[in-house]
This record gives structure tokens, C-alpha cells and sequence, in this order.
């Protein structure tokens, strides 16, 4: 069975900084492409960024330059770590795998939900101004 569980989510203050992680079982999740999400209250849940199975990685515009996403196979955890957060980054986290999603460095950036497959539960990220 899979299994994705996030954690990491608390309550910053803007221009804070915080690590998500994201614990995978039950598949092989380095040959998967990895993303996170994220859902604001009212708001429609959008792509954050992706790792793809060779490594190759995509952001959104709003978060590039600030989140960084990274892999540890010894431990089967795919991580997001967040800096200069911002109020707008307030929004459940969800961390999902993909066997069929790639990541073109080249292209505009764009995660489709309906590709994902598995997904985590989410954790909460508040921050405050």
C-alpha cells in the first residue's frame, strides 16, 4: 500500500523560514515524479513544484527563488524548504507522486493534479504578518 505523510507544517512569521517533509512507502518513488501543493482557504489547490525521477525540478513563479525541493533516497523523504515566507504562502501543503508527470526544466512552468496519483493527507502552514 502507498503511503505519503507530510510534516512539518507549524506558524511562522512573514520572512520566516520552515522545511516540509514528506515521508513515501509502498513504491519505488525515486522512478516517480514527486510534487508539492498547496491549498489557500477559498482558493483552488495549485502546484508549488515538482522532482522528477531524474532529478530535474519546476516552481511555480510565486514561490521560485524562495522554495527548494530535494530528495533523500536513504530515507525515502522528499523535502520543500521555505524561506522569506510571505501571508500568501498560508495554505495546507500536500506532497504527491506521479508515475507519469515530467518535469521540462525548459518549459513553463505547470503540475497538473490529474496526473498525480498517490497523495499525502497535508499539513497545515500558517504565516503571519
Amino acid at each position: 500500500q502507498v503511503y505519503l505523510e507530510e510534516s512539518g507544517g507549524a506558524q511562522v512569521h512573514s520572512g520566516g523560514s520552515l522545511t516540509l517533509s514528506c515521508k513515501v512507502s509502498g513504491l519505488v518513488y525515486n522512478s516517480y515524479c514527486m510534487g508539492w501543493f498547496r491549498q489557500a482557504p477559498g482558493k483552488e489547490r495549485e502546484g508549488v513544484g515538482a522532482f522528477d525521477s531524474d532529478g530535474s525540478t519546476s516552481y511555480s513563479d510565486s514561490v521560485k527563488g524562495r522554495f527548494t525541493i530535494s530528495r533523500d533516497d536513504g530515507k525515502n523523504t522528499l523535502t520543500l524548504e521555505m524561506e522569506s515566507l510571505k501571508p500568501e504562502d498560508t495554505a495546507t501543503y500536500y506532497c504527491a507522486a506521479s508515475s507519469s508527470a515530467v518535469v521540462v526544466a525548459s518549459l513553463p512552468f505547470e503540475m497538473n493534479e490529474s496526473e498525480y496519483e498517490y497523495w499525502g493527507r497535508g499539513t497545515q502552514v500558517t504565516v503571519s504578518s
